[in-house]
């Protein structure tokens, strides 16, 4: 009998410090996307494929030379960071184009990191 209270009090403990931690969770599921005011309208009404495959490809060779560019790695401009994103997202959206899938996810992906990476250039 006394392994089965220390049981459910080791239980209750236990439950007891989960709870925090959802509470915690909840809170950040309520922050605002990060690209709130930078969504990806333009390669999203795009209907032709080939089409939005030279667009999202222009996007990404654009990011790949920001990422290779010294002035924007070493620069204390976020920069790097939304040229890498950029061509990692639009990396991927591409790789979906090719087979003639529309990834909506990652084309908002990769219009909004690119439009980071503008935005924080200029």
């Amino acid at each position: 009998m006394p392994g089965i209270a220390k049981t459910l009090a080791i239980v209750a403990l236990l439950g007891s410090a989960v709870g925090p931690v959802l509470a915690a969770d909840a809170i950040v599921a309520q922050q605002p996307p990060y690209c709130a005011d930078h969504e990806a309208t333009s390669l999203l009404v795009e209907n032709d494929i080939v089409a939005l495959k030279h667009d999202v490809a222009r996007l990404m060779d654009e990011a790949i030379a920001v990422s290779n560019d010294q002035r924007w790695i070493y620069s204390s401009r976020p920069v790097f960071v939304w040229a890498n994103e950029a061509k990692y997202s639009c990396g991927k959206a591409y790789g979906y184009l090719k087979a003639s899938y529309r990834d909506e996810q990652n084309l908002n992906n990769c219009g909004c990191a690119y439009s980071r990476m503008q935005s924080f250039m200029h």
